[in-house]
């Protein structure tokens, strides 16, 4: 038989396991240290691109002082519609659309034979309540005499003074059935309520004509003087005061332009639109204008802070409000933050901001749709730094 292998000692083993121990911890750590460098360069590279990348560009500072192009409305400075005041049907009109007329010029005749025979009757009426209370007077008067000769009774004295008294008020009542009829006879003649010229015109001869307003007869209106209303952005309510110039151009008239003055406004901002509406009052005289039309007016404002110009491309339209994407210096770099502005004039291709940057800002231009606030961004430069001019 073999001889047998002397038995090993308790620090032989300890020294054996040991050694395993280490082996095992080296090749752990030999295939984890790898593994975890790799996954960190990834995530490094991940994060890196992840990153968008953006240009900056800074924006151009404007000038305070500029003119404010906004669109306008042409209305006449008085337009009233024309209605009958009496039924009946149309006898004659003497003046179409488009015709010059005065103040108080006969327009149209209404044929009205019923209110013409009610107020024959009317009239007749009074006649009759005309005499009977000239009767009950004189009767009155009669019995009051022969009272104080004790001849008739206290009692018939005050029925016939009581009489003369009722017959009175019904003379009263009967004139008044009078003027009403004479004044829905005259009615039947319409006339014009202001010089103006004639803008409509809707009823023919033969027509029934009902009163009120059922039937539009005519509509005249005053462009003598013109009304022009503009809605001015906020920003600038207080420059464009009364006594304001401003300067008209109309599409139709090219290279000329019309001067009005701001008279009015409406003291209040629309919080609609942000706007204040004003009044223009535009001379007139030779009728060259036409209520209606649309014009562009042009007001020298003169801004309490100097616009910032950026392209409309940096413009982000979100559910929170208009933002535009700036660059600033996080703790891990550059980084995305989004501000609010408030815009001055657009001209299409840029835009003025009133508030919300300043001309240290970086502005991104063509911002991603995914950017968000504190995003992680790459700044390069663009071959040719975009540039803003004010509009016009």
């Amino acid at each position: 038989m073999p001889p047998h292998a002397p038995p090993l000692s308790g620090r032989i083993a300890l020294i054996l396991i040991v050694v395993l121990l280490l082996v095992a911890a080296v090749i752990v750590v030999a295939g984890i240290v790898p593994r975890v460098r790799a996954r960190t360069t990834l995530k490094d590279q991940t994060d890196a691109l992840a990153a968008p990348t953006v240009i900056a560009i800074s924006p151009k500072p404007g000038t305070t002082g500029q003119e404010l192009i906004l669109p306008a409305n042409i209305y006449a400075y008085s337009d009233a519609p024309l209605y009958a005041r009496t039924d009946g049907y149309l006898s004659k009109w003497y003046f179409d659309i488009g015709a010059h007329v005065r103040q108080g010029q006969l327009l149209a005749i209404i044929s009205s034979p019923e209110v013409d025979k009610q107020l024959l009757q009317a009239r007749a009426d009074l006649n009759t309540a005309e005499a009977n209370a000239g009767l009950a007077k004189t009767n009155a008067g009669r019995y009051q005499g022969l009272l104080t000769q004790n001849a008739v009774s206290k009692q018939d004295t005050d029925t016939f003074t009581s009489q003369a008294q009722s017959t009175s008020s019904a003379v009263k009542s009967a004139q008044a059935n009078v003027q009403r009829l004479e004044e829905l006879q005259a009615f039947e003649k319409i006339y014009a309520p202001f010089s103006g010229v004639i803008t409509a015109r809707g009823v023919d001869v033969g027509q029934l004509i009902n009163s009120g307003a059922g039937t539009l007869m005519f509509r005249i209106s005053s462009i003598n003087v013109l009304r022009v209303y503009v809605n001015v952005p906020q920003i600038y309510s207080q420059t464009t005061v009364p006594g304001t110039t401003a300067t008209l151009t109309f599409s139709e008239f090219p290279g000329q332009t019309f001067t009005g003055k701001v008279v009015r406004s409406a003291r209040a901002i629309d919080p609609s639109s942000r706007t204040l509406l004003i009044e223009i009052d535009v001379q007139n005289q030779n009728g060259k204008l036409m209520p209606g039309a649309y014009a562009e007016v042009h007001m020298n404002v003169h801004e309490t802070v100097v616009p910032m110009i950026i392209p409309v491309s940096a413009l982000i339209f979100r559910s929170h409000g208009l933002q535009v994407g700036t660059v600033v210096k996080g703790s891990d770099g550059d980084q995305a933050k989004l501000v609010q502005v408030t815009l001055g004039q657009d001209d299409g291709s840029t835009v003025q901001v009133i508030d919300g940057l300043t001309a240290d800002s970086r502005v991104i231009e063509n911002p991603p749709d995914s950017l968000i606030d504190g995003e992680p961004v790459r700044v390069v430069q663009p071959a040719k730094q975009s540039s803003g001019s004010s509009p016009e």
